[in-house]
């Protein structure tokens, strides 16, 4: 089965998080807006100046001119925030800053360099158009608008859009609640000596920095030794609390590879495994209860490609976000694979400029330092050697 096949049949099962939570703007970035956000009053509020200069009637300074210079009476002056109201009579300006009120019936606004910049009375040398550097009443957004669609994913430009129409808040979905359940009896903990034969649990942290630099909440972690009826029990406890379950080891079939039999025990429906592709054949996707379970292999090379591949699609199904999902691009081959895979194979790779190289030479699952020099995955069809100058495909490497 294809990976495209096996993200599929997990899309059928998931159901998009329902429950909003209101955030104050500042913390809603980059979260996914539960309603429309309408504008209520226009902006800006006002007809305000673009820039330094005077506001004035445009028809009173229509030929002036470095020869024809006008010479208007200044009324007063406005700077932003102020709200001097001067009635205008013939040949009159007002001294504004940028961002100021303009006074009504004042058409246009003339630059300060090209006056004298006086203060009683104005020399004038150049004509401006009606509504030259005059910003009007709703020029921005005019009530009714939408400043953020309903089901969008809040960027900061529209955190921008929700102050400047004063909302102090945004109702948005809450985020993903994922959980995190490590096999293996050889797991040691950081912070502890470690044993012969043990080795330290870097996937755990991997998947749970990716996780919540998305904010999303690790809201179960464990580390579970190979013994059956613990898993079973983590299995069932994680299920319970999170809306997508992350297994790590123990999907082969290997002595100790006990996840297949637990997942049938504790009832979960098996929606595919040991799809086409290398690293991570043993894959698991199954449901239980409704909650999907993504069971990756214990080799950390491996479990990343796979939960690259699986998890973003699910949590942008799952957060109608879809700036989760892998980004999937073709750049042309810069240095030669022969090595022909039986299957689908992910290699580790370099992408810049439309460009793909394979700046490392070991590709072993267990391998994980070398990927720091990578931002992206080599996609290789299976029984398929690659040669410069070929047009491949690479999927970004959101992990780095």
């Amino acid at each position: 089965m294809e990976i495209e096949e096996c993200v599929d049949l997990f899309l059928e099962k998931v159901t998009p998080v329902s429950e909003t939570e209101r955030v104050h703007i500042t913390e809603a970035c980059g979260r996914v807006a539960a309603r429309a956000v309408c504008v209520e009053q226009p902006v800006p509020a006002f007809p305000k100046s673009a820039m330094d200069g005077y506001a004035v009637r445009a028809a009173d300074i229509a030929h002036a001119s470095k020869d024809n210079p006008v010479v208007l009476n200044v009324l007063g002056e406005n700077c932003a925030g102020d709200c001097n109201a001067f009635s205008y009579v013939q040949n009159s300006a007002v001294r504004v800053m940028t961002g100021a009120y303009i006074p009504e019936e004042f058409d246009a606004v003339i630059r300060q360099e090209d006056t004298d910049y006086g203060m009683d009375k104005a020399v004038v040398y150049a004509s401006v158009k009606p509504y030259a550097n005059y910003c009007k009443v709703g020029e921005d957004m005019k009530p009714g608008e939408i400043a953020v669609e309903k089901d969008s994913r809040i960027t900061p430009l529209q955190v921008g859009l929700l102050a400047s129409i004063g909302a102090e808040y945004a109702e948005v979905y809450r985020q993903l609640r994922v959980a995190l359940v490590s096999t293996g009896s050889e797991l040691t903990p950081i912070g502890t000596a470690l044993e012969k034969g043990k080795i330290y649990n870097s996937i755990l942290y991997i998947l749970k920095a990716a996780l919540e630099r998305e904010g999303f909440a690790v809201s179960y972690e464990r580390v579970c030794a190979d013994e059956e009826l613990s898993l079973e029990r983590m299995l069932s406890e994680a299920a319970d609390c999170a809306d997508i379950v992350i297994t790590t080891g123990g999907v082969s079939v290997g002595k100790k590879d006990l996840l297949p039999a637990v997942l049938d025990k504790v009832g979960a429906k098996r929606l595919f495994a040991r799809a086409n592709i290398q690293p991570g054949t043993p894959t698991i996707g199954s449901v239980l209860n409704g909650t999907p379970i993504l069971s990756l292999s214990g080799n950390p090379y491996a479990a990343v490609v796979n939960f690259e591949i699986y998890f973003w699609e699910i949590a942008a199904a799952m957060t109608r976000n879809n700036a989760l999902k892998p980004v999937v691009r073709t750049a042309v081959l810069k240095s030669d694979y022969l090595k022909i895979n039986r299957l689908r194979r992910f290699v580790r790779a370099y992408e810049e400029h439309g460009e793909v190289s394979i700046p490392v030479q070991t590709h072993a699952s267990s391998v994980i330092s070398n990927m720091t020099q990578c931002n992206c995955y080599l996609d290789i069809a299976a029984e398929t050697a690659l040669n410069v100058g070929d047009t491949v495909t690479v999927w970004n490497m959101r992990l780095c």
